[in-house]
């Protein structure tokens, strides 16, 4: 799938894209030509030999704070898709197999995560359980869930109606092993469209909780602290948001660049399994189901 991806144009930026916001999150503190958190006498400076970005209002040096600031966004924008993913998939694939009970409890707890406003439930539980980028993101992760859920429980319904799936069921096959082979390589390709578009949001999250000084706490340099430092000294710096406002937004257009390209390349394989194994289920080429799939 990664070669399909790099073959098309989009897969391709993304992935230059995302891999240059991954060498900053690992290398930007380590390329800070500067202290991110050390002041000096020079505030308000305009960009310079010494500072490329120029200085803020405390006189530090907005490049090597953006640099410093990479690892927390990325590791905060990873951590919400990989919560969203554990806790809305799993479920979302029982909720088919496990009985109404378990479809009901699902499917109303997936609907008040949805109705809850994540961002002030955030802010609540940070206020309860301590000002840290963990706890927050934890909390967001939860919140996003219900997106994974209902992807994974629409692909795993479509599963189960088809037509190998039930002469899967007919033939004696298990539900563990149905599964492995037929529901997760159709649901696999709905979710990774998903995890790269909950990435892509998670910038969008911590970027808006740490503007409001959430998760992380000043001065610890962050995008979206970045954007919230000078915002009383913009008629000084009018240009001083550009810098980390277009790494954000450049983030959040790789991901959804690599959602499309991961949806393009997916849905054209994903429609050639699905014609194959309906042949199969018609009677051409059937292979017989291992023994250990049987019940």
């Amino acid at each position: 799938m990664i070669r399909r991806v790099l073959a098309l144009r989009a897969g391709r930026i993304a992935v230059a894209i995302l891999i240059a916001i991954a060498l900053l999150a690992v290398l930007g503190p380590i390329l800070a030509p500067h202290d991110p958190l050390a002041t000096t006498s020079t505030t308000l400076a305009g960009p310079a030999r010494q500072h490329w970005l120029g200085t803020d209002y405390l006189g530090r040096d907005v490049f090597s704070r953006l640099l410093a600031g990479s690892r927390a966004s990325v590791a905060g924008s990873v951590e919400v898709a990989l919560v969203a993913l554990v806790v809305g998939v799993i479920p979302g694939l029982l909720s088919v197999y496990l009985g109404r009970v378990f479809e009901w409890t699902s499917l109303r707890l997936a609907d008040t995560l949805i109705a809850l406003p994540f961002l002030v439930f955030a802010v609540a539980v940070t206020a309860l359980l301590g000002n840290g980028i963990t706890q927050a993101m934890l909390v967001v992760g939860v919140l996003v869930s219900p997106v994974f859920y209902r992807v994974a429980r629409a692909a795993t319904l479509a599963a189960a109606g088809s037509q190998y799936v039930e002469a899967a069921l007919i033939s004696g096959a298990s539900i563990g092993w149905i599964m492995r082979r037929h529901v997760w390589a159709t649901v696999l390709p709905a979710i990774a469209v998903a995890l790269a578009q909950t990435i892509g949001v998670g910038f969008i999250v911590v970027s808006s909780l740490s503007f409001l000084g959430i998760g992380v706490q000043p001065p610890a340099p962050t995008w979206g602290g970045l954007l919230a430092s000078d915002l009383n000294y913009l008629h000084f710096q009018p240009y001083a948001p550009v810098a980390p406002a277009a790494v954000i937004m450049a983030t959040v257009w790789g991901c959804n660049l690599l959602a499309d390209a991961i949806r393009d390349v997916c849905g054209e394989a994903g429609r050639a399994l699905v014609n194959t194994r309906r042949a199969r289920a018609n009677g051409i080429g059937v292979r017989p189901i291992p023994a250990e799939g049987r019940f």
